[in-house]
């Protein structure tokens, strides 16, 4: 028995369960990609695959509706895979658990994939509804959307005539994205040099942060578990307790706030105790500085194996140098939007391995030139110490549209169904809406979604009463002549 078979609508529930059963992780979408195209085959659809499993679907105008401008719906089909402590889970191979818990559908102790699955179902939904009423509709669903939006990049649109999109990959029902930020993928390796351990082998580990999407979240003032793991370290220099590094762990996705980190060190037998209590003592003043934002914050200290081998001191200088200094979070807010964040960055992973340190950094502006101002510092000090940077994923600021036919028809919609105005916003989290702008001349749209709660965390929700709402909304959207 299906868990959401009961829910309305049944189309958008049903095949938002099928695309919860089949794995979708970024870079491993050949198993949905396959599943649209089969879909698509299935109903008798125009339709396009590409190299990168990015997938096109057209439907036809329905009657009446043949000579009204052609929309284009767009969301993404990877979702981020994060899970609760102690879930086991083959993200690659093994679809999600659902639950219903009220009005939310959520999934067991991992991510839910809500962003993006929500605007395949949609798309899906309406495709296998021939009752609906429609302007031709063009449907990209593309790939990679969470690590650099790759799949948008790399698409060819050249058999689109539409320039109108409704985009379906925000989480909050009532609001019209109308611009958002763009940003990078930036990831310092830093070469390390070990030497024999000696000493007593610690495990501490950073624990039950939030965390959160770090565009939608970073101005929560949540704590990042790396930079904790980076003060944490550098007291125990400031303190005089000499310690090795022997590795490093923090973090699963550049767009994620981090949760946890861990570190391996070695400290001498007799200074064990001073460590571990100079690391507390930190630990209890950084819990003060979250206590509203990250009240669930932990360190846990324990012996372990011995380890064969830490960093040089040089080497473990300039780790702790580099966690501590590093651009990280907020750095300017927008002075044209009242509380919009213009410029911020993340460190979403850290990773020592018995060669490089790498640390990966997602970026993010409203403004070119910030973005890249923000990038070059990072370069800077990562070369100084002898790193380098790779920059990817590379992805424009979506413009505000002032003339915007899409914006004006869907916000009188809105206001006819639900009595209200709705809210126009820019946001500092990416779309892939920019990325489109330079795609298809002229490109006029908005980003809606229904309600979701803790999106690229193990606590994400899903609204059910939203989804219906904004379903509806969407197929008067479609049903608008001009």
């Amino acid at each position: 028995m299906a868990v959401l078979e009961h829910l309305e609508p049944k189309k958008v529930f049903h095949y938002f369960e099928e695309i919860c059963n089949i794995p979708h992780p970024s870079y491993k979408e050949k198993k949905i990609s396959d599943y649209l195209v089969n879909f698509a085959k299935e109903h008798g659809l125009e339709h396009y695959q590409d190299d990168l499993y990015n997938v096109v679907m057209i439907a036809p105008a329905t009657a009446g509706y043949e000579n009204e401008e052609p929309v284009i719906l767009q969301g993404h089909m990877d979702m981020v895979c994060e899970k609760a402590p102690g879930v086991e889970i083959d993200f690659e191979n093994e679809g999600l658990k659902l639950l219903i818990d009220g009005d939310y559908v959520t999934a067991d102790g991992t991510t839910l994939g809500g962003d993006d699955g929500i605007a395949i179902a949609y798309a899906l939904a309406i495709l296998d509804s021939p009752e609906i009423a429609h302007p031709r509709l063009e449907v990209i669903i593309t790939v990679s959307e969470e690590v650099g939006m790759e799949g948008a990049t790399g698409i060819d649109l050249s058999m689109l005539q539409g320039h109108k999109v409704l985009n379906l990959d925000s989480e909050a029902e009532g609001v019209m994205t109308v611009s958002c930020a763009g940003g990078n993928s930036s990831i310092c390796h830093i070469p390390m040099n070990y030497e024999a351990a000696q000493g007593t082998p610690l495990t501490v580990a950073v624990k039950g942060l939030k965390g959160g999407h770090s565009g939608v979240e970073i101005d929560k003032g949540r704590a990042n578990a790396n930079l904790v793991m980076g003060r944490l370290l550098l007291t125990l220099d400031q303190a005089g307790l000499e310690y090795g590094i022997a590795s490093m762990a923090g973090g699963a996705k550049q767009n994620a706030i981090p949760r946890e980190a861990t570190a391996a060190i070695v400290t001498a037998p007799e200074k064990k105790a001073a460590v571990i209590s100079c690391l507390q003592e930190t630990i209890a003043q950084i819990k003060k500085e979250y206590a509203t934002t990250d009240p669930d914050l932990t360190l846990e200290v324990s012996e372990q194996a011995e380890a064969a081998q830490v960093l040089t001191k040089e080497s473990k200088d300039k780790a702790v140098l580099l966690l501590n200094n590093l651009p990280g979070g907020i750095q300017a807010m927008s002075a044209d939007i009242e509380g919009l964040v213009e410029t911020s960055l993340n460190m979403g992973v850290v990773v020592l391995d018995e060669k490089e340190l790498r640390m990966e950094f997602a970026v993010r502006s409203s403004l070119i030139t910030a973005r890249d101002a923000v990038t070059a510092r990072i370069r800077n000090m990562v070369e100084f110490v002898g790193g380098t940077l790779d920059v990817n994923g590379i992805y424009p600021a979506w413009e505000y549209k002032k003339d915007s036919v899409m914006r004006e028809d869907a916000a009188r919609i809105f206001e006819q169904m639900y009595g209200k105005a709705p809210k126009i916003e820019a946001i500092h989290a990416g779309l892939e809406c920019g990325i489109l702008a330079g795609k298809i001349k002229d490109l006029d749209g908005i980003s809606i979604g229904p309600d979701m709660i803790g999106i690229h965390t193990f606590e994400e929700k899903l609204s059910i009463s939203s989804t219906k709402r904004v379903y509806e909304f969407v197929l008067e959207v479609l049903k608008c002549k001009h």
